[in-house]
């Protein structure tokens, strides 16, 4: 074997998300996070198809590039980014880089347990509880999410549904589960597929979604919801989602079905949870309060072939 190019990952799970963490990806000089974030899928398209494609990766990884701060006060910068280039925010991301980076040392334990991540989108100041030097928790703040039309009327063959639309992180358009004959189990796996790409065929070219939720929240009363996500190629989302989590309480809140003072869990469909509570609201634009821990599950090196006939990777969904 031959080995041109050589990479150093960590890999972390934020309730069953994956994110592959990089810090060695050839230096260049850059005078802002923007204009590196602009660059990098130019810049670092290599590094893009090596670390995230199969063989190597697969469709649902997200990737994290680490690099030294450029703003002041800010403890590392954070660039997001999965297979179709950059990403302006990845809660999940940034539970999983302060993990990473706490647990192997690279990054200093603060007295006051706040960190400072800089990102695209701004600074992001969150908290991390450790103990035993290890990440119990991270806690963090969303950006404002919106209700923007409620009641939209979508149909495609048998599907004959309502839809509401969120904005926040990503457009969400959010079906209500109410009257389908399944759950939100992995033992239906093949039917919610099957729905979903009824769902996805349904909105078309008439609606900018990113997202799509499947919704029920008859057990809303306890605190509780269960969601599935799809992005726009019929492919779903590994975690809960924290973006997930947000939309939906935006929906439940204005239309008064939840209360504002009580924390909301969302249980994915292999049964992982994610917890959020309402932070502040004004004028129907709501943010919420997250609390996530990460896993680290491996730390590889990954290397480049010249040789390696698949060296751009591939990608089956």
């Amino acid at each position: 074997m031959k080995i041109k190019t050589t990479y150093t990952a960590t890999d972390v799970h934020v309730a069953g998300e994956a994110y592959r963490i990089i810090k060695d990806v050839p230096f260049s000089y850059y005078q802002s996070l923007h204009e590196l974030n602009e660059q990098f899928p130019i810049i670092y398209e290599l590094e893009i198809k090596l670390l995230l494609n199969e063989p190597r990766g697969f469709a649902g990884l997200n990737g994290c590039l680490v690099v030294p701060p450029f703003r002041s006060g800010a403890d590392v910068a954070v660039v997001f980014f999965d297979h179709d280039g950059t990403v302006p925010m990845q809660y999940g991301g940034i539970v999983a880089v302060l993990t990473a980076l706490l647990e192997s040392g690279q990054l200093k334990a603060k007295p006051s347990a706040k960190y400072n991540i800089e990102t695209v989108s701004g600074i992001v100041t969150v908290t991390a509880t450790l103990q035993d030097d290890e990440v119990k928790a991270v806690a963090l703040k969303s950006e404002p999410y919106q209700v923007v039309k409620t009641n939209v009327p979508v149909s495609y063959l048998d599907l004959q549904a309502e839809v509401a639309f969120v904005q926040g992180d990503h457009f969400y358009a959010i079906y209500d589960k109410a009257g389908l004959p399944f759950d939100i189990t992995i033992e239906n796996l093949s039917d919610i597929n099957q729905w979903g790409k009824k769902a996805i065929e349904a909105l078309g070219g008439n609606h900018a979604f990113s997202r799509i939720i499947l919704l029920d929240h008859s057990e809303k009363n306890k605190g509780k919801i269960n969601t599935v996500t799809f992005r726009p190629d019929a492919y779903i989302v590994r975690s809960p989602g924290f973006g997930t989590l947000a939309a939906c309480s935006t929906y439940l809140l204005e239309n008064g079905d939840i209360c504002a003072d009580r924390q909301i869990e969302n249980e994915s469909i292999f049964n992982a949870k994610l917890i959020g509570e309402l932070s502040t609201e004004v004028e129907g634009v709501y943010s919420f309060s997250f609390s996530a821990r990460g896993f680290i599950t491996g730390i590889q090196t990954y290397v480049l072939d010249p040789t390696d006939p698949l060296s751009e990777g591939f990608l089956l969904k």
